[in-house]
């Protein structure tokens, strides 16, 4: 499953359009964050991706969680964002 990362400079429309490609192409994606303006962001897209996708038929559900990340060696504890359509 592809893994979109998302930062609090992602553009949302643009990691909109990316997710929507992705789960039409594999039915489902995952999208990771790592602060507030970052999983804002997320939201964001997610909500956008909706949007696009619902014309079509689908049906995006976002399922969110916790999970365990390293950057720069570093532990981090990141949001990610499971998605999958229906």
């Amino acid at each position: 499953m592809e893994v979109l990362k998302v930062s609090a400079q992602s553009e949302p429309k643009a990691v909109a359009g990316a997710l929507s490609a992705v789960v039409r192409e594999h039915g489902a994606a995952e999208i990771q964050s790592v602060g507030a303006g970052a999983v804002n962001q997320a939201v964001k897209a997610i909500a956008i991706a909706r949007g696009f996708v619902s014309p079509n038929g689908i049906d995006l559900v976002c399922i969110p969680a916790f999970t365990e990340i390293e950057i720069d060696g570093e532990e981090r504890t990141a949001i990610k964002f499971y998605l999958e359509s229906r």
